[in-house]
């Protein structure tokens, strides 16, 4: 299960953040996740409960998503079409000379404090 080291490296850059902005608590974050990343919110979330428990900073802290559209760029017609639907060949043109755009993404949008 790959969530639980996305969840370790979340927990350590929002640590880094509140020690760097004297932040006494730290009540929720909020990522950016892309529908192709590969991390299922579900079982992330799940990680999350279980390891913010071990770190006073963030004991309570909630986890939040905001889920962000795989996009796919078709080089030969220039045109962008949802990845899922289609996948790699463009819709508009039949091209494979594709690549995805956006959807991959994992981040850290906003983290809320006390």
């Amino acid at each position: 299960m790959h969530e639980l080291g996305v969840v370790f490296y979340i927990i350590d850059d929002v640590k880094e953040v509140a020690s760097e902005n004297d932040v006494e608590k730290v009540t929720s974050v909020t990522l950016e996740l892309g529908e192709v990343s590969g991390v299922v919110f579900e079982y992330l979330e799940d990680c999350w409960n279980w390891a913010v428990k071990k770190h006073p900073i963030m004991d309570t802290c909630k986890l939040l998503y905001e889920p962000i559209q795989a996009i796919t760029y078709c080089e030969d017609c220039q045109n962008t079409y949802p990845t899922i639907e289609f996948g790699k060949t463009c819709p508009h043109c039949g091209s494979s000379r594709t690549f995805l755009k956006q959807g991959n993404e994992v981040s850290i949008k906003e983290i809320e404090v006390l």
